[in-house]
């Protein structure tokens, strides 16, 4: 018989680990525990205390007779090595220096898997290829069936379990376990339940989860071994019986990542986190949204000049007098005084964005105002992006998550969704807003944060705009239908700012196109502008005789 060094369970210059290196034909090799990938193993182990063997060893054809014993360095009894037919060689003062496992074609031995004690080297002795997994041959049909990662320790696992259940060792490691399992996968259709045990390091996890997906599903399972332990011989050597048994017995149906079982999930079910509610100013609105809640994106719509900011003042205003939390306000067509004056002309009931109006006031009552924005240890509360015109879209993301992690806001106007568009320097603007939008989104669900976006409508065929008072609709949005798609709830504000009646042209009609948590939209409430403070006003619907005829839209 011929034989050949089998370059697996080599150890990593990288991170050190004892076994985890596959080394190629060429000499790159790869790290099964670190996840790296080593262009030249021999230059890296260069320089290291390492026991590794560089070059093929070339063997004798005649394998060593050994002998049933057992496998004292391993704590494995001589009954179960003779029932696995691995024999042992021993020194001259009686220590096991080598193992010899046999791996079967059939009923015969195809090859012989010789391993170095003392040099952690293997040897593979007559053709591998054409061989089954190791203890293959003993097993043929019942409810259990384990597989391990290595030899010894599906002989410790046999152990563990009480020489009860079958158990199956793959040949090449975690780095080769997919290609054994798949070429035995007919051998495992006559056991009922498939418990993978491999490795408890990065490596073995992730050939577990591999191996599982080859099986049919609800057939095999995962052991998760207890933290500490490395594999079932570590166990093993350890006395560790009751909990490895254990750890079998709790073995998990594998799912795919994000398909669950149900069954499995009663507790998370009842124990959920409720997602607190911040209400809106209005309970038109509540009634129908119940409230605005963190790790949601709003986006709030409608015509120009229909009173988008207005509406964000009052919600940005509500949101640092009604919560503790930080609130953040990117508003790109204005400079930050203006956004200050906005939300504080809300506290003062008056439009002190206009110098004659702000010259009202004295220097004390504007300060008592601005006390808002701090809370009652003077820390501030309110981040306002401060540069008008900021033309980079990264560097826009940028301080979105700044002001979310970096300044801890919990809340954050942006106003509006196509000033970001401009902010991006090539593609069209669907696919902008696609990207745009899909960033916000991951913004969201990454942080947690509540963002409120604003966003404008498109023109409208017909002889009715929207500066006319025509219902709005999610095909309205301007742009792409990633607004409505990736955004939890759309808000739209419709008023007849052309009605020769004054109370009609001053009210806005607010509309929810769509809302993820309640599911329920259409018309919410209507808001009746003031204009000597400046502020919105929620009317009861029937003292407003408000021209909806969509005749001509």
């Amino acid at each position: 018989m011929t034989s050949t060094w089998d370059k697996v369970h080599q150890p990593c210059p990288l991170c050190n680990s004892s076994d985890a290196v596959g080394v190629n034909e060429d000499g790159s090799a790869k790290c099964f525990s670190c996840d790296s990938f080593i262009p030249n193993y021999k230059e890296a182990c260069e320089g290291k205390d390492m026991e590794l063997t560089q070059e093929v060893r070339k063997q004798p054809d005649n394998v060593e007779i050994g002998s049933f014993s057992a496998l004292t360095d391993r704590r494995i009894s001589k009954d179960t090595a003779q029932k696995y037919g691995v024999k042992v060689v021993h020194d001259l003062q009686g220590n096991v220096i080598k193992h010899m496992y046999p791996f079967y074609n059939g009923h015969e031995i195809s090859a012989t898997k010789t391993r170095s004690v003392r040099e952690k080297q293997f040897f593979w002795h007559g053709t591998k290829s054409d061989t089954g997994l190791f203890g293959q041959q003993l097993f043929k049909s019942g409810k259990y069936i384990t597989i391990t990662e290595g030899e010894c320790d599906a002989m410790a696992a046999y152990e563990l379990l009480g020489s009860k259940w079958a158990v199956v060792s793959i040949k090449s490691g975690a780095a080769g376990a997919v290609k054994d399992v798949k070429e035995n996968l007919d051998f495992f259709d006559d056991f009922e339940n498939v418990i993978i045990a491999f490795d408890n390091d990065k490596a073995g996890k992730e050939a577990s989860k591999k191996v599982a997906r080859l099986f049919k599903p609800s057939k095999a399972k995962i052991a998760t071994l207890p933290n500490g332990w490395k594999d079932p011989n570590d166990m093993l050597r350890n006395n560790k019986h009751k909990e490895f048994v254990e750890c079998w017995w709790a073995a998990k149906v594998y799912t795919p990542s994000g398909v669950i079982n149900v069954s499995e999930q009663r507790d998370k079910f009842h124990n959920r986190e409720k997602k607190e509610s911040i209400p809106f100013p209005w309970e038109g609105l509540n009634d129908k949204l119940y409230g605005l809640r963190q790790g949601e994106l709003v986006t709030l719509t409608g015509g120009t000049g229909l009173g988008k900011s207005s509406v964000t003042r009052e919600l940005e205003h509500h949101l640092i007098k009604n919560t503790t939390d930080n609130v953040g306000v990117i508003a790109l067509e204005e400079d930050w005084r203006r956004t200050i004056d906005g939300i504080l002309s809300i506290e003062a009931n008056a439009r002190l964005y206009i110098d004659q109006e702000r010259d009202k006031f004295s220097r004390e009552e504007l300060d008592k105002f601005f006390d808002i924005l701090y809370d009652g240890d003077n820390k501030n509360r309110v981040w306002v992006h401060a540069h008008f015109g900021t033309n980079d879209i990264d560097d826009i993301f940028s301080k979105l998550r700044y002001m979310i992690i970096g300044c801890e806001c919990k809340w954050v106007v942006v106003d509006h969704l196509h000033m970001l568009v401009s902010a991006v320097s090539e593609g069209d603007e669907r696919r902008a807003i696609d990207t745009i939008m899909t960033r916000l989104r991951s913004l969201v669900e990454e942080t947690g944060a509540g963002i409120v976006l604003v966003s404008h409508l498109r023109r409208v065929d017909g002889n009715k705009g929207h500066e006319n008072g025509i219902e709005v609709s999610l095909s309205h949005l301007r742009g792409s239908n990633s607004i409505g798609q990736l955004s939890d709830c759309v808000i739209a504000l419709e008023r007849n700012q052309q009605s020769d009646d004054i109370d009609e042209a001053r009210t806005t009609r607010v509309r929810v196109l769509k809302s993820r948590y309640t599911g329920d939209v259409g018309l919410a409430t209507h808001l009746l502008y003031d204009g000597e403070t400046g502020r919105l006003s929620e009317v009861d619907m029937s003292d407003i005789e408000v021209d909806t005829n969509e005749e001509g839209f």
